[in-house]
């Protein structure tokens, strides 16, 4: 929103052009051999904007996945998605599961959108579903760990992030991924995301190679 405003044009013009971004981003991942590429896409506090922008977004979130996931097959990437997806429309959500099962058995990178996302919200579910299968005795609640609890939540097939890139100049984690980011490596920017590609991304990754990881030690 911010970029657009820089540049006289309506909000939807500064997710159009992060669209760009994305697709940028994700075809260098999968160059370069990353992984998993986790975008924060569409948060749970994101449904207090107004209505029309919304409304604008769930749009362009269906036509782009649309547009998109053939290229994204063809180049073996297999998408997926954190988050609760059931109260977007019906529409969206019939995309998402469609470009889903097209690329399940894909071997290349892994690209996770985070819609309707939120990590506190993901770690209360996750303690009620713990609740629940040990009062339903399918849990020992002495066996409880870090592993067993992160089985519970949305990211249960992802490793956690190594590196978490925070673009607009924002200096907070902004409710994403709390539990998963706890030795996480954090790089901040000032740049815009619609304005954050190729070079954005390899001065990212570099100052991250430089960087000494002790997990405490």
């Amino acid at each position: 929103g911010r970029w657009a405003k820089e540049r006289g044009l309506p909000r939807i013009a500064g997710h159009r052009e992060g669209i760009n971004s994305v697709r940028e981003i994700t075809r260098i991942c999968g160059e370069i051999g990353v992984e998993y590429l986790t975008l924060f896409t569409f948060s749970t506090e994101n449904w207090n904007r107004p209505k029309r922008e919304v409304k604008a977004l769930m749009t362009l979130l269906l036509s782009t996945i649309k547009k998109e996931i053939k290229e994204l097959h063809k180049n073996n990437v297999k998408f997926s998605t954190i988050g609760d997806i059931s109260i977007l429309p019906e529409s969206t959500v019939k995309g998402i599961r469609e470009g889903i099962k097209l690329t399940n058995d894909n071997s290349g990178l892994n690209l996770v959108l985070a819609l309707n996302y939120g990590s506190r919200q993901e770690i209360l579910s996750a303690v009620n579903n713990i609740i629940n299968d040990i009062n339903n005795n399918n849990l020992n609640a002495n066996s409880i760990d870090e592993n067993i609890f992160s089985s519970y939540l949305d990211t249960n097939n992802c490793p956690d992030p190594d590196l978490l890139i925070r673009t607009s100049g924002e200096l907070r984690i902004s409710n994403f991924l709390l539990w998963q980011s706890a030795y996480t490596e954090m790089y901040l920017t000032d740049t815009y995301w619609p304005s954050f590609r190729k070079n954005e991304l390899f001065q990212a990754i570099f100052e991250f190679q430089n960087r000494e990881r002790r997990f405490g030690k």
